[in-house]
């Protein structure tokens, strides 16, 4: 007999439709919720070091995202559910720096005294937690709740940090409100135009694509990123336009787009006037980017810079166009500026708000959505909620049954929060959860050294990561296949995560580790282990906020309807936002002026040895690959994955690798004053030639955080990955053997 479940994939934001279903050598359990129990459970327990076949099959379902499709990584999804490296027993490191095995009360008994330990020296916010973008809506709801009442602590932020922050600072600038997408995905199959700036969605999320069709056959798809990439290269053919600017000018050439709109009379006067306010200052700003200026700064032609304004002009008076806006221009120390001068753009041409056009941003995390709108950040309530708000804070005092003086105040974004380890007034003990931050984070190596110097480190987690190797105690949790509960797409739209197999014996949710550490520690309010529980709180918590979800339930959701916050009790929901008005008093988008901002001067590379290839001064941006997700933990354990992808390249331009003596393959560096990497170069035209590409999803010798820096934007707190001086040369034939023995050692 064979079982099934309906359920979501485990990586991006697109969260593909997909079926599990158990082969016949599983049996179904006994209890309802098709959960297929391993007919040869202890068999399965004592994996050893070969592979086993998976538990499940994954086959796509149709659902509007996906259309029955799904990704490599997708597809190889369920190879990880019974990976012998699995974690599957609580790990305490030894004075030896092994980990061994202990028992669940010895394991929550240390996390105890070591909270209260660290609290009783330093006080509450001397312990702090790391969430992640992963975790499921409840996860994600019941950790900010953990934290600040449990816990006491204002020490709480996320890796969302690192990826939707400058574009959801943006949003709520320009609209009051931050969803990714404020319209369904499925919008986009109608439009004549579409401009996408920093965002490979062919490699990152390729049943993307296939939402691009109608715009590309108008031959509207415009893609801005300084590589040519494999999204970009839906553009040739005439399929479209690709703008290939300096990295770190993306904010000026979009200043350049507003300036031809305006003074070529193309604006949506009619919205202006009716549906936004700052119309006059941003005209203002932007009259000094004429093309020709703009050209100069950003290396993109003045008239290739006329033609996408008039492009996107003329798509938004026929068939509808739409901005969307990626990592590569929002990752940036200007980045909500950035996005701030998309939105911009997109209110002259009157595209928000519309039926058939709009602007948006592509959430990459899983559940990067619903985990920023909940309690994750340090400035956030449930709700999207701010935390300094005298009647966000009575509301949830209410919810929580707490009184309000109990809530801790506004923490510190992520960067400021890794920053603070280990230090006299920072965080001495730390959790982490759904996130490896060793390899993530910016400016990696200060990173490691600030775990290094915690007094107690916990990490939550299913595989031994860079960052699980670095905790005092490993707590084993379940992974996606083995959990019930809800995630909200890029769309906005609140989805199902069903649980289709038993999880090992020693694994455990977060929701239970969090109730029996509430327990010990006797927090106030309450704390459930049972998803759906802890739901029907969230949703009482999120009533009346930006992020409402008081109108949904999991029996609506398991009947398959569209759910798209806001949804308030009583409502059908929004699944196109702001069609009547924007979320401001009054009802109007603001448009900001925002300028470009002069950038660090780089510091000119070591004097080596004068034997050795010279350096040269590139500029490096990182990014995604096909087969690969954020920093790997998952994807790297898969063995069609990896055999694709096993190493970390330089991607590099032939004529700039002509220049330093670097050919195809050969081992080079690539450092700056915060750290050094090690890889084989890669030749490739699709790049610009002062300008290298390195993939994030590597560790130690190959981890290109190691050079990024993390120095911030000062609004969201996002950091500078896409804008990096280093200096790259190639490696001397001798040196290389000793640089793979101690990547090896490593």
């Amino acid at each position: 007999m064979t079982k099934s479940a309906d359920t979501h994939c485990p990586y991006c934001a697109l969260q593909c439709a997909m079926t599990l279903t158990s082969p016949a050598g599983l049996t179904p359990a006994s209890e309802p919720g098709s959960v297929p129990v391993p007919a040869e459970s202890a068999a399965l327990a004592a994996a050893d070091a070969t592979l086993k076949a998976p538990l499940l099959e994954v086959s796509g379902r149709d659902f509007p995202t996906n259309r029955g499709g799904l990704c490599r990584k997708g597809w190889t999804s369920a190879t990880l559910l019974n990976h012998p490296g699995r974690v599957t027993e609580p790990l305490l490191k030894g004075a030896d720096g092994v980990h061994r095995p202990i028992g669940w009360d010895q394991a929550l008994a240390l996390v105890t005294a070591a909270v209260k330990d660290t609290q009783a020296r330093y006080g509450k916010d001397a312990v702090g937690v790391f969430g992640g973008g992963g975790l499921t809506n409840e996860k994600a709801y019941m950790l900010g709740k953990f934290a600040r009442l449990a816990l006491g602590t204002s020490r709480i932020d996320y890796n969302g940090r690192f990826c939707m922050s400058s574009a959801a600072a943006a949003g709520m600038r320009a609209f009051g409100l931050d969803r990714g997408l404020p319209f369904p995905l499925a919008d986009l199959d109608a439009a004549s135009t579409i401009m996408m700036l920093g965002s490979n969605v062919a490699e990152t999320m390729p049943p993307f694509v296939q939402h691009l069709q109608g715009a590309r056959d108008a031959g509207g798809l415009i893609v801005v990123d300084p590589r040519r990439s494999a999204t970009a290269k839906f553009t040739a053919d005439g399929g479209g336009l690709h703008l290939q600017p300096l990295p770190g000018t993306d904010l000026t050439l979009l200043l350049g787009l507003s300036h031809v709109i305006i003074h070529e009379g193309l604006a949506n006067e009619d919205f202006i006037a009716a549906r936004t306010t700052g119309y006059v200052a941003v005209v203002r700003s932007v009259n000094s980017f004429w093309p020709e200026r703009v050209q100069s700064l950003t290396g993109v032609p003045a008239e290739l810079i006329r033609e996408t304004a008039r492009r996107l002009a003329d798509g938004a008076g026929k068939g509808g166009s739409y901005i969307l806006t990626g990592r590569g221009v929002e990752q940036h120390v200007d980045g909500t500026d950035t996005a701030t001068a998309a939105i911009n753009l997109s209110l002259l041409l009157g595209l928000p708000g519309s039926r058939r056009s709009g602007y948006g941003t592509l959430t990459g995390q899983g559940n990067g959505q619903g985990g920023r709108e909940h309690g994750q950040k340090a400035d956030q309530l449930p709700g999207y909620r701010k935390i300094t708000d005298p009647a966000a804070r009575a509301h949830m005092a209410g919810v929580w049954g707490v009184p309000e003086e109990t809530i801790p105040g506004p923490g510190l974004p992520a960067v400021q929060l890794l920053k603070s380890l280990g230090q006299p007034d920072g965080v001495r003990c730390l959790f982490v959860h759904a996130s490896n931050i060793a390899v993530a984070s910016p400016d990696a190596n200060a990173v490691i050294a600030g775990l290094r110097s915690l007094d107690f480190l916990v990490v939550c987690d299913f595989f031994m990561s860079e960052t699980a190797a670095e905790a005092d105690l490993i707590l084993p949790v379940l992974q996606w296949a083995e959990e019930e509960g809800t995630l909200t797409n890029l769309e906005g739209r609140v989805l199902r995560r069903r649980r289709a197999l038993q999880p090992p014996a020693g694994a455990r949710s977060e929701l239970w580790i969090m109730a029996r550490l509430a327990e010990a520690l006797e927090a106030p309010s309450t704390y459930s282990e049972d998803p759906e529980t802890v739901f029907e709180e969230l949703r009482l918590a999120s009533a009346g906020g930006h992020a409402d979800y008081s109108g949904i339930d999991y029996a609506m959701l398991d009947r398959g309807e569209a759910a798209y916050w806001p949804y308030p009790v009583g409502s059908t929901g929004t699944p196109r936002l702001f069609l009547d008005a924007f979320a401001h008093a009054g009802g109007k988008a603001v448009m900001t002026p925002v300028t470009p901002r002069r950038r660090r001067t780089p510091a000119a590379p070591p004097v080596g040895d004068p034997t050795a290839p010279a350096a040269k001064t590139m500029t490096l941006i990182t990014g995604r690959l096909l087969e690969h997700y954020q920093s790997g933990t998952q994807t790297r354990r898969v063995s069609e994955l990896l055999a694709a992808q096993p190493e970390a390249k330089m991607q590099i331009h032939p004529a700039a690798a002509a220049a330093m003596g670097i050919t195809e393959g050969a081992f080079v560096s690539v450092a700056n004053e915060r750290g050094e990497v090690f890889c084989r170069a890669e030749l490739s035209t699709a790049i610009r030639p002062e300008t290298v590409f390195l993939p994030f999803h590597f560790p130690e010798l190959e981890s290109a955080n190691r050079l990024t820096e993390a120095a911030t934007d000062p609004i969201s707190g996002m950091p500078e990955f896409k804008f990096n001086k280093v200096w790259v040369r190639a490696v001397a034939t001798g040196q290389q053997s000793s640089v793979l023995q101690t990547s090896e050692a490593s």
